[in-house]
């Protein structure tokens, strides 16, 4: 059965700020690797270390970071 999906809005959020992934990895001292990942959508698990950097970071709310997105056949 499927469930649905999350969606990082990572993109969108680095596009309305104006901020290069490159200066948020620095910024953050995050892997690139990791952090492209979570870019694309290709996560396994869910780092909450990260998910609270990137909440402080842009000083946003986890609902405005991640999106459930529905199954829909």
């Amino acid at each position: 059965m499927e469930y649905g999906s999350l969606h990082f809005r990572i993109n969108e959020i680095l596009q309305e700020n104006n901020i290069s992934k490159n200066k948020v990895c620095k910024d953050l001292d995050i892997p690139r690797t990791n952090f492209n990942r979570y870019c694309r959508d290709e996560f396994q698990r869910l780092d909450m270390g990260l998910i609270c950097k990137l909440c402080w970071y842009f000083d946003i709310d986890v609902g405005e970071l991640i999106e459930y997105k529905k199954y829909e056949p």
